[in-house]
């Protein structure tokens, strides 16, 4: 058991839901879980009890990854929790492919519209594309990963033919993306089934996530951006090389301070929880461990792939390997536009970062 996880308060332990069933968690809210096809196996979504204008039914947050098995799972969902009520919206918390991936599924099996901020609709529906992924690659797959990768030292042909491998990676999770939808924007306030819930967005992990908190129930469904068990990745990846996202989630997570420290969070990952103030200051105690960590390796100078060893002590495989090396760049960029390391490409090609002279004489 990691130790962090103690000190969290779990209301229902270990209990999940059972495949295609809801769980009550507060007043007017159910959770799901639906299987992913990766390490990390799961994603919770949730049921909102809802009125829009005068008509009965349900909001669903996040949708799971286009596959068979899970639309079935939906069905049984349909069938056994919504008490013969439709969907009446769907609202996604941000656009990576578990959360989006069944939106245009849901969205038109129940001719319901699709609520998202304008950041992430627009780079689902991007990526969404085949022919985007199969000239380039989408996220964390497919040619620009590789070229993007091999700059920060991954130079194994194996794992570089594996990520050149993923270039339909997104597309092939998220099909299509509905033409329409309604943009939600920070501070926005939803009424969904009378109550107020009102729109947080963060940035780092997700161009513009949007997570949901409810004063009434104090309830937060907090997406990716706080989960009780692992880190949310933090990634630097080809379509934007120069970006530097830590601080931008960093920062973010300061969004939640206003907050009750015993609001129930609903993860997208991991068992819903109490403890919001304790699981971010232990994220911010994570990362400041890891930069430390990535300062001190480059007092020689290290690629990202130099630095994997020192981030991560298991084995990856090309999945998490991909997130990984984005999860290295973000820390060692975070670094670099502080102004603590340097940055030289050398004759090699490689870009390598090492500790400025006048630190390291410190």
């Amino acid at each position: 058991m990691n130790p962090n996880e103690q000190k969290l308060d779990y209301p229902w332990g270990d209990e999940l839901p059972a495949p295609g069933a809801a769980r009550m968690v507060a007043d007017g809210v159910r959770w799901i879980r639906m299987p992913l096809p990766f390490a990390l196996d799961h994603i919770n979504l949730w049921l909102l009890r809802d009125e829009i204008d005068g008509r009965q039914g349900w909001t669903i947050v996040d949708c799971g990854v286009s596959r068979d098995e899970v639309k079935d799972l939906w069905e049984q969902v349909f069938e056994n929790a919504l008490g013969g009520l439709p969907v009446l919206r769907v609202l996604v918390t941000h656009m990576h492919p578990d959360h989006v991936g069944l939106a245009y599924w849901l969205c038109n099996r129940w001719q319901a519209p699709l609520w998202m901020t304008m950041t992430d609709y627009s780079v689902a529906r991007l990526w969404s594309r085949p022919a985007l992924s199969d000239s380039h690659g989408a996220g964390a797959g497919g040619q620009g990963a590789v070229e993007h990768f091999t700059r920060h030292g991954l130079a194994d042909p194996e794992i570089q033919k594996k990520i050149r491998e993923r270039a339909n990676y997104y597309p092939g999770l998220v099909p299509d993306v509905p033409a329409r939808f309604h943009r939600i924007m920070d501070g926005d306030r939803i009424a969904i089934g009378g109550r107020d819930w009102r729109v947080i967005v963060g940035y780092g992990h997700a161009p513009e996530h949007a997570s949901l908190y409810c004063d009434t129930l104090n309830v937060l469904i907090s997406g990716d951006m706080v989960l009780p068990r692992i880190s949310t990745n933090i990634s630097v990846f080809d379509y934007e090389p120069d970006a530097n996202p830590l601080p931008l989630y960093l920062d973010s997570l300061r969004r939640y301070d206003s907050l009750p420290e015993d609001t129930l969070v609903l993860p997208s990952h991991g068992r819903p929880f109490k403890g919001l103030h304790e699981r971010v200051a232990q994220q911010l105690a994570h990362h400041a461990e890891r930069l430390a960590e990535v300062l001190a390796a480059c007092r020689t100078p290290l690629s990202a792939a130099d630095v994997l060893p020192f981030m991560f002590k298991r084995v990856l495989d090309s999945h998490q390997l991909t997130f990984a090396m984005g999860e290295a760049l973000a820390h060692l960029h975070a670094l670099y536009f502080e102004g603590k390391l340097a940055r030289e490409t050398g004759a090699d090609g490689v870009i390598r970062f090492s500790v400025k002279p006048s630190l390291a004489a410190a």
